[in-house]
């Protein structure tokens, strides 16, 4: 598997079948130039570029062309923690690159505010050389004790509008998304903070029962993290934030498709309840990619078997190790229709995080980020079209 990240000069990907917004193309071709889809058809109508692909000989019959993967909330892999630097984070990004994912909000956990201030101040900056970083996502402070999940309890607080401000400003306008455990003292004022300063809000880590996730909502709060996990589950007579998510057009729900987190079933139901608003994230930590053994999770201690991480002091998950083509895998596996799974891989999370705009599809006009699947949905070429 390869990883071409040159932007300039032209490209022609042809012989592939086409997955992207929500129909399958089949014999397609499309055709970047610096960095940008400029134009896409079928059939041998295309015509010479600097370089050209086949996609059935590179990646054999039945070979798949989609956008490039989008994953809005995951923490680490290769060995390397979002939370431990540029260098940690590239490292990690490498790693998921390689697995389709061209670009990714870089999630921090709980910590301490001074360290989160730094730390999304140097994301931003990253994002002035690195082009596949679209910015941080604070999961964290503002959450529950009582469903802390992997994050430290003693460092959660209450989300003082002065509090989250200081983050907001702390990352100069990059800071794609806040999780928030509305019911906090403060949390709805905080939630239409976040969204007035143009970040998304999300609503997670939390013990809102459905009307307090409906008032989240419309105080502008449009994503679910990692749906199902560290809130209130269904009960048919408390459906609790799921059901109030899913109910609520504005509401993207993020799912982890790793069969831990999520049965296979839950999967299919997230599509089944909330069609074209599900976004397939990793929540990845360190130790994607990497081996079993012992890892840091900001200051929460894991340890992770047969690829399952848990935290050493409450055995709650902590994370997964999962990669954005696995989770195309097993929710095809799931019954989730190939071009849905393919949306909340791409343009769902694009539009979640307010990058929809030239992100997510292979439409002329979008940056041309690509991914080349053989007919197992597994990696073979990954493009990442744009530049700072």
């Amino acid at each position: 598997m390869t990883v071409d990240q040159t932007a300039s000069g032209s490209l022609v990907i042809h012989s592939a079948r086409l997955v992207d917004a929500g129909r399958v193309t089949e014999d397609a071709w499309v055709r970047a130039e610096d960095g940008a889809i400029v134009a896409s058809g079928t059939g041998s109508s295309w015509q010479h570029a600097d370089r050209v692909v086949d996609a059935a000989a590179t990646a054999g019959p039945g070979a798949l062309l989609t956008p490039g993967f989008i994953d809005i909330h995951g923490h680490g892999g290769a060995g390397a923690s979002f939370d431990d630097g540029v260098e940690a984070i590239r490292t990690a990004r490498a790693l998921h690159r390689a697995h389709g994912t061209t670009r990714a909000v870089v999630s921090l956990v709980t910590a301490p505010l001074d360290d989160l201030a730094r730390r999304v101040a140097e994301i931003a900056d990253l994002m002035t050389t690195d082009a596949d970083i679209l910015g941080s996502h604070l999961e964290g402070p503002f959450l529950d004790p009582g469903h802390h999940g992997a994050h430290e309890p003693s460092l959660l607080r209450a989300p003082h509008a002065e509090d989250v401000s200081r983050l907001l400003a702390a990352g100069r306008g990059t800071v794609r998304q806040v999780t928030i455990a509305p019911e906090l003292p403060g949390g709805l004022e905080a939630i239409r903070l976040i969204v007035e300063a143009g970040a998304a809000a999300a609503v997670g880590h939390t013990d809102a029962d459905a009307a307090m996730a409906v008032a989240a909502f419309d105080a502008g709060a449009s994503i679910l993290t990692h749906a199902f996990n560290a809130m209130p589950g269904i009960h048919h007579r408390a459906p609790g934030p799921v059901l109030a998510a899913a109910a609520d057009r504005r509401v993207v729900l993020e799912g982890i498709a790793d069969d831990v987190h999520l049965d296979p079933h839950v999967v299919k139901l997230l599509f089944d309840t909330a069609p074209g608003r599900v976004a397939l994230i990793t929540d990845a930590m360190a130790a994607a990619g990497s081996a079993d053994g012992h890892y840091d999770l900001g200051a929460v201690s894991v340890t992770v078997r047969e690829g399952v991480a848990r935290a050493d002091d409450t055995g709650s998950i902590a994370g997964s190790t999962l990669t954005q083509d696995v989770a195309l895998q097993r929710a095809v596996a799931a019954g989730v229709p190939l071009t849905e799974a393919v949306r909340a891989l791409t343009a769902t999370p694009a539009e979640a995080v307010g990058v929809g705009a030239r992100l997510g599809g292979l439409a002329p006009g979008s940056v041309a980020d690509a991914v080349l699947l053989d007919a197992e949905l597994r990696v073979a070429r990954v493009w990442v079209g744009g530049r700072p």
